[in-house]
């Protein structure tokens, strides 16, 4: 046996065929940012709490507490932690223990019938020897798996945050905008009015009365689309917070919310700062196990095994005490190739992991970037529609007392209320938009994740 071990050791070396796998150039990250978008500060992981609205909070808590997806994911990661004890138990010996009973009525050697009794209690043990890292492979694939999972968890309550603050903001601009209609509802009622008693008198045709009955039935025909829109973003939120579609309690209105300022970070940091990113790396880990494991099934394995018992029977005097060691050696000779397919499957599967890599890594560029440019793209155009409002709102004024006092006709006043109406619902949706961006800046940024988080499981897993 010495003999035949060194011969078998050397086949370590060249375990299976080899797997060509793809290369994956690597993502060097530039070295500042495209966009300045003023003055950072640091990003908490409680980053929800920057927006001032303790309903917003609230509402961001109970969805972390309660979502499905984050569950789901809960549970995905406890069963990839069952997975590690699994692949940690294969290196261990396997013990099993074993009863056999009966009775049996045969033929004696001089011709009479022989009636037996017996019983056989037997212990086996069997070991797998693992001369060329096969299980430790699997180890190490359950392990990268596992904190995978970890950092999987930690991306969808990412998502699930941002999504509750987009959502919490969109239903305060649905709110501001229902508002703003039933003020311009009720702006264009007076108007109605006043052209009804107009052309009763007999001071104006009977157009104008026609006009002001028409756009004042556009303006009421918003407020049950705005309804809707509001009743849809309460059952989305809802869903997300775990519960069924339900009034959604407000805190301060959309106007009142802070603005927070742009986190600070480098983009050579980001790598360790968003779980998405960690989740892709931990996957082409466990991909590369997978693959030396997938190549190791062509080498010999090893196993001992030893089994004892004890032999009771009314034929025997006296127990019997039955034992064997053993141990023997499998290679692989003839599988029809399902093993070189194997090995190919598993490297594609890197291949897919690598370059899911990749594509994380540069995703995450990207959504920063976006981030970025549209946060001090949107505070630059709410200054600007901010001014034009102010100016129509004026204009609107002086359009209206011409009308009263008599000096313009209605169709002026009916202009300067449609622009007003735009704009402002575009200041509302801009408004919206602008908060909304930074919400998805927090999320590129990692939301305040850090690799270390991962530290604790890590140690744990191995």
């Amino acid at each position: 046996m010495r003999t035949a071990l060194p011969p078998l050791l050397m086949l370590a070396a060249c375990a299976g065929p080899a797997v060509e796998t793809a290369r994956v150039d690597p993502v060097a990250p530039p070295a500042t940012w495209r966009t300045d978008a003023g003055p950072a500060a640091p990003l908490d992981r409680r980053w929800w709490n920057g927006f001032g609205d303790p309903a917003l909070t609230a509402l961001v808590e109970r969805a972390l507490a309660y979502n499905p997806d984050i569950a789901i994911a809960g549970a995905r990661l406890r069963e990839a932690r069952a997975n590690i004890i699994a692949a940690r138990a294969q290196v261990w010996p396997a013990v099993d223990a074993g009863l056999a009973a009966g009775r049996s009525r045969t033929v004696s050697g001089i011709g009479t019938p022989l009636n037996q009794n017996f019983v056989q209690p037997q212990l086996q043990v069997g070991y797998e020897l693992d001369l060329f890292g096969r299980l430790a492979d699997q180890r190490a694939a359950a392990r990268d798996a596992y904190l995978a999972s970890a950092a999987a968890r930690d991306a969808i309550r990412l998502s699930v945050a941002g999504t509750v603050a987009s959502s919490y903001i969109t239903l305060l601009s649905l709110d501001a905008r229902l508002e703003v209609t039933r003020q311009t509802l009720q702006a264009r009622a007076d108007s109605l009015r006043i052209a009804r008693s107009r052309v009763t008198n007999g001071y104006s045709p009977k157009l104008e009365l026609e006009q002001a009955q028409a756009e004042y039935e556009s303006a009421a025909q918003l407020i049950p689309q705005l309804q809707l829109a509001i009743d849809r973003v309460e059952a989305a939120l809802s869903l997300l917070t775990g519960a069924t579609p339900g009034d959604i309690a407000r805190g301060r209105g959309l106007d009142a919310l802070r603005q927070p300022p742009v986190p600070e970070g480098l983009p050579s940091d980001l790598l360790r700062r968003r779980p998405d990113i960690a989740q892709a790396e931990y996957q082409l880990a466990a991909a590369d196990a997978s693959l030396a494991v997938a190549r190791k099934r062509f080498l010999p394995q090893f196993r001992l095994s030893a089994t004892a018992g004890t032999a009771f029977s009314n034929a025997l005097a006296d127990p019997i005490t039955l034992w064997s060691l053993g141990s023997s050696i499998l290679a692989p000779l003839f599988q029809g190739g399902r093993l070189e397919a194997q090995a190919e499957a598993a490297g594609a599967q890197r291949d897919q992991a690598a370059f899911a890599y990749r594509r994380a890594v540069l995703a995450s560029f990207r959504d920063v970037e976006d981030a970025l440019s549209a946060a001090a793209r949107l505070d630059q155009q709410v200054a600007g529609v901010t001014r034009q409002r102010d100016a129509l709102a004026e204009g609107l004024r002086l359009a209206t007392n011409r009308y009263r006092e008599g000096y313009s006709p209605f169709l002026e006043q009916l202009d300067a209320q449609r622009g007003l109406l735009s704009v402002e619902l575009s200041l509302i949706q801009i408004r919206a938009d602008a908060l909304a961006a930074r919400v998805q800046l927090y999320q590129a940024m990692g939301g305040g994740w850090s690799a270390d988080s991962l530290a604790a499981l890590a140690a744990d897993a191995r």
